[in-house]
């Protein structure tokens, strides 16, 4: 797998909320949060629900962009980009598959405009609105509004999750930064973290599929053929 390196700042602060989500639960709590993942796969990612999900990877062309972070439009962009470039050279839509992987910091990204408003997730994952420049209370990229993207000379582009998910985009989610993630956000807000992982389970995005892991869902994109592409 050819993943370029981002800087080590941003894994040590993923170890970092890690480390301190354990602290401040507790590291038994920590642990079954994590352990409790088992029951949670069974109503939410059963292996053959993921394994489904991969088999969905079709077409001549194939690409699997691995996101773990916040990186403006362009995790959303470049699925567009790849879609159009490929029509321009005489592929249409229907021959090409773009898979979109959110893990690590960009797990907001699969959760519905509720969850953004009640956990603060704009201000937790320092993701702005396009419209308002502060920190964003919807998912910037579920049912974008007008004018939200646009792009000189050409005006507005279709680069919502439900817009590419139109186009045949793949989207999945990671199951473990879930895990950390919801804890970490149970416990600024005094809250059980395994009621807050189950809500934030329950509220993802429709057509996002839950998936053991984002370097799970990577490495069998790229047996599926695919591509690799850093959009984070």
């Amino acid at each position: 797998m050819n993943n370029p390196s981002n800087g080590g700042t941003n894994r040590r602060d993923f170890l970092g909320k890690m480390i301190a989500g354990a602290t401040m639960l507790s590291i038994p709590s920590f642990s079954f949060a994590i352990g409790d993942a088992v029951d949670q796969e069974s109503k939410h990612m059963t292996t053959n629900s993921a394994e489904n999900w991969l088999s969905k990877i079709k077409g001549k062309h194939r690409m699997v962009l691995d996101v773990p972070q916040p990186h403006g439009i362009y995790p959303f962009a470049w699925p567009r980009v790849f879609l159009i470039s490929n029509h321009a050279a005489g592929t249409p839509e229907k021959d090409c598959c773009a898979v979109v992987v959110l893990r690590h910091e960009a797990i907001p990204y699969a959760l519905k405009n509720e969850l953004w408003e009640k956990y603060k997730l704009g201000e937790m994952f320092k993701i702005d609105d396009p419209k308002t420049q502060a920190a964003a209370t919807r998912n910037p990229f579920w049912e974008p509004k007008a004018g939200d993207y646009a792009v000189p000379g050409i005006g507005n582009v279709a680069i919502g999750i439900n817009d590419l998910q139109s186009s045949g985009v793949l989207f999945g989610a990671c199951n473990m930064a879930i895990t950390v993630y919801s804890a970490v956000a149970a416990q600024k807000m005094s809250l059980d973290p395994q009621v807050v992982k189950k809500e934030w389970i329950d509220g993802m995005l429709p057509g996002v599929q839950l998936l053991p892991s984002g370097l799970w869902a990577i490495t069998r994109a790229q047996e599926k053929n695919c591509g690799y592409c850093f959009a984070g």
